[in-house]
């Protein structure tokens, strides 16, 4: 006995989280971004949030910084050079605990629990503070 072929069966209920595609089979670049936006709001738990928000307020504080020089001056070179080495480090420590301690990366990061990581980012920014403020005189 052949077996019978299955046909899928049409639903008259669409799904509308698949990108729509225009005539040429493009995506709209806006219907993308608020994909990405809607599923980081759905999926990223509370904790990575705010060290994004943390990151994105360090960028702020690194451009403003950055067009302070441009305006103003940067007299005092070393505590424009010590203030900006600040702020980027701060973000590159805190990327650092945000990978570690993404549930997604918790595979990769098994030896290390989230209060070892945090432990380490705070005495990481100690460091960093300590030597920016010595570069400072």
């Amino acid at each position: 006995m052949a077996p019978k072929s299955r046909v899928p069966e049409k639903s008259s209920v669409t799904t509308s989280s698949a990108p729509k595609a225009n005539k040429s089979g493009s995506v709209d670049a806006q219907e993308i971004v608020q994909g990405v936006w809607n599923k980081y709001v759905n999926k990223t738990p509370q904790r990575v949030k705010l060290l994004d928000s943390f990151m994105f307020f360090l960028i702020v504080v690194g451009v403003l910084q950055f067009v302070y020089c441009l305006i103003v001056g940067n007299f005092p070179f070393n505590a424009f050079l010590s203030g900006f080495s600040a702020t980027v480090g701060q973000f590159v420590l805190t990327a650092s605990l945000r990978i570690q301690t993404n549930p997604e990366n918790k595979a990769e990061f098994e030896s290390i629990s989230h209060e070892r990581a945090f432990a380490d980012f705070v005495f990481g920014s100690l460091i960093l503070h300590f030597f920016c403020i010595n570069f400072i005189n």
